[in-house]
């Protein structure tokens, strides 16, 4: 999808920068010539703006908010990527385990849609959110619950913040990725794999580009009616099963 111009000179904030998924988002917006800041715990390996902030703490919040008024005033688009999904059944699970996760996946999300929006509001321009969220917001899953919890109150939180920041001309939309064998936190079989893309619509893993593409058109003039919505990026993983329980497996 080609956006022009549309985004030279554009201030992106990335999250979770660091991250497969927010170096791509990262650099689907820097090709389309937008400038980002792209934030993390640290800033090894990040170019140009970066911010090391540490998301669960009020500091670390204020530390990225500050940084990025000083240096632009207000951005025009901020996506909340940073999150963490720990693996842990609920009764094995600390209580520090379940804050350090909404503290990251929610809490941080909803600090930094208020102080941003408050400065896009002072600068009397609109602007987009996009919360990267997860087909864990509508399907619980065993030693990941919490996780799932925190997605489905950030689609709520999203839907929210979009009603109020509606007459600001400030949009909120979440994004939700689908299966992607390359996971940075745990490793997976090729069984497991296997098992999950058979049960794929579309046959395929969300690539990166997948998202950055699709992170780009819900910040672009093109999705201006849009806004308050989650958008699956998944391959039709999201719609349903591709198990057939019954001997003939194919309609043809």
């Amino acid at each position: 999808m080609n956006f022009g111009a549309e985004f030279h000179g554009q201030k992106v904030v990335v999250t979770g920068a660091a991250g497969i998924m927010g170096r791509a988002l990262a650099q689907s917006f820097a090709d389309a010539g937008a400038e980002v800041c792209s934030a993390d715990l640290s800033t090894e390996g990040l170019s140009g703006f970066a911010v090391a902030a540490d998301l669960t703490t009020d500091a670390g919040t204020e530390t990225l908010l500050d940084a990025v008024a000083a240096r632009w005033g207000a951005p025009d688009v901020v996506i909340n990527n940073a999150a963490i999904y720990p693996s842990s059944f609920l009764l094995d699970m600390q209580v520090s385990d379940w804050d350090q996760i909404m503290a990251l996946n929610l809490r941080a999300p909803f600090v930094l849609m208020r102080g941003f929006a408050l400065q896009m509001i002072q600068q009397g321009k609109g602007g987009a959110f996009i919360n990267i969220s997860s087909g864990a917001a509508r399907k619980m899953r065993r030693t990941a619950v919490t996780y799932c919890m925190s997605k489905t109150a950030l689609d709520r939180m999203t839907k929210g913040f979009a009603l109020e920041l509606a007459e600001y001309g400030i949009r909120v939309n979440c994004l939700e990725p689908g299966f992607a064998a390359g996971s940075a936190v745990s490793e997976l079989s090729q069984e497991h794999i296997d098992r999950v893309m058979a049960a794929i619509p579309l046959g395929a893993e969300t690539r990166s580009e997948d998202i950055g593409q699709a992170a780009l058109y819900l910040a672009s003039s093109a999705a201006k009616n849009i806004t308050g919505t989650s958008l699956a990026v998944d391959g039709g993983n999201s719609a349903g099963t591709m198990d057939v329980y019954q001997a003939k497996k194919s309609a043809l």
